[in-house]
């Protein structure tokens, strides 16, 4: 039996059966499942993320948050899923900001890895969406930290969701404001980047990455019918 003690609170991948492995050559990210591959256990002591370095601890947190928001609307979510998507996202929207102010609360730092197991458990029991298709190309290809890339664009698919009325209720349900709004405040206070001008993207390169988002498995998932056109939309709303 597995045993995982995660040191970083992001991934969730203590609560999840699924390892992610990259293509040497095209470095495009692929997910490889086996439900005998999840942990018996996980261990969550919010110590030994003291030491990560800030960056680590902005790009991590950014990704846990950015799990529970997609979960919480993606076409597979069930309602034990989407129990686990708002338990994580409340702890990780008070407990994350307690972070950035003090990152040696341990309080609120338990809140952020709590948050990010339970929406391991929510991806566990549902899927991703069109934010993290749209990520992967932008790490392959610029070399974008995950968590920065994830962020970057979720502020963009909250938009271009929440023209459902159906998952504009959950947006509400997780928020009592504006979603996308709140993503920007973290990556502001985090000093992240809240566009992808600065990653060095041609034009040319958004109808590629369009491509490759639109084939994206995550993409399949997303609430709202995605392809081709609306990523190269969501591309040049980021730029």
């Amino acid at each position: 039996p597995l045993v995982a003690i995660p040191t970083t609170a992001g991934t969730g991948s203590e609560c999840q059966s699924f390892a992610l492995i990259a293509d040497a050559k095209t470095h495009m990210k692929m997910a490889c499942g086996d439900r005998k591959a999840a942990a018996r256990v996980a261990i969550l002591d919010p110590e030994l993320t003291l030491t990560q370095p800030s960056s680590v601890t902005a790009h991590t947190g950014i990704d846990a948050l950015t799990h529970a928001i997609e979960s919480a609307v993606c076409k597979s979510r069930t309602p034990v899923s989407s129990s686990y998507s708002r338990l994580a996202f409340a702890l990780l929207n008070d407990g994350f900001e307690g972070v950035v102010k003090d990152p040696g609360s341990l309080a609120c730092r338990a809140k952020v890895q709590l948050g990010a197991a339970y929406a391991g458990v929510a991806i566990e029991n549902s899927m991703l969406g069109a934010a993290h298709a749209a990520a992967n190309p932008l790490t392959a290809h610029c070399g974008v930290v995950h968590g920065q890339a994830v962020g970057v664009m979720m502020p963009h698919v909250i938009e271009y969701n929440q023209a459902d009325p159906e998952i504009r209720a959950i947006y509400s349900e997780l928020y009592r404001g504006d979603l996308s709004l709140r993503v920007l405040e973290f990556l502001d206070m985090l000093g992240m980047a809240k566009g992808i001008s600065g990653f060095g993207i041609k034009e040319e390169l958004i109808h590629k990455m369009a491509e490759e988002a639109a084939s994206q498995w995550t993409a399949e998932f997303n609430p709202r019918g995605i392809g081709l056109e609306e990523f190269k939309a969501l591309y040049n709303a980021a730029m």
